[in-house]
């Protein structure tokens, strides 16, 4: 068993378990994924084929409640940036993509081709949207700030409606604050 702190409370996770919370949001439901240690593996949308990482976690909204506030902050326009505890399962190639995308300034948005560049890799757009599609921590690992290089919204895990709703909402409080 490992001892967490949190919120004033200790809880005892279990070593090696995942740990499951479903939270309602203005786009969907979504599920967010937590290692023993109670840092989050995953942020997800039911219908994306990440969501097999969710199989078998335990249901337990503790390790989560600083996610689900920054969350519901975020979804009422007074966040803009998250500061949780990140363990994403993935390639170097996808983590150093990832930690692309969290450079992304709120509000912003940048294309593959960028990401590329950026990685030290230009040609590998198509590479840096694959390892976006594989990206297990949406909203808070800001994949819906990638768009395309003519700046159309490309594909995304939770439908590009919900794509367009992060960006908007974004793109109002990046005026506000």
């Amino acid at each position: 068993m490992t001892e967490m702190n949190g919120a004033g409370m200790t809880e005892m996770l279990a070593a090696g378990t995942t740990y499951r919370h479903d939270l309602d949001s203005p786009i969907g439901p979504l599920v967010l994924l937590a290692d023993s240690d109670g840092a989050l593996t995953g942020l997800l949308y039911p219908g994306h084929r990440t969501i097999t990482l969710a199989e078998g976690a335990l249901a337990d909204p503790a390790p989560f409640r600083e996610a689900r506030t920054q969350l519901e902050e975020y979804f009422a326009g007074g966040r803009t940036s998250f500061d949780v505890r990140l363990a994403p399962a993935g390639t170097s190639f996808q983590q150093a993509a990832w930690e692309q995308l969290l450079l992304i300034p709120f509000g912003e948005t940048r294309s593959y081709g960028q990401i590329a560049d950026a990685l030290g890799q230009p040609g590998a757009a198509r590479a840096v949207g694959l390892a976006n599609n594989r990206n297990p921590i949406s909203i808070i690992v800001p994949c819906h700030r990638v768009i395309g290089a003519d700046g159309n919204l490309t594909g995304y895990g939770g439908g590009i409606d919900a794509k367009k709703f992060l960006l908007d909402l974004e793109s109002r409080g990046s005026t506000l604050f």
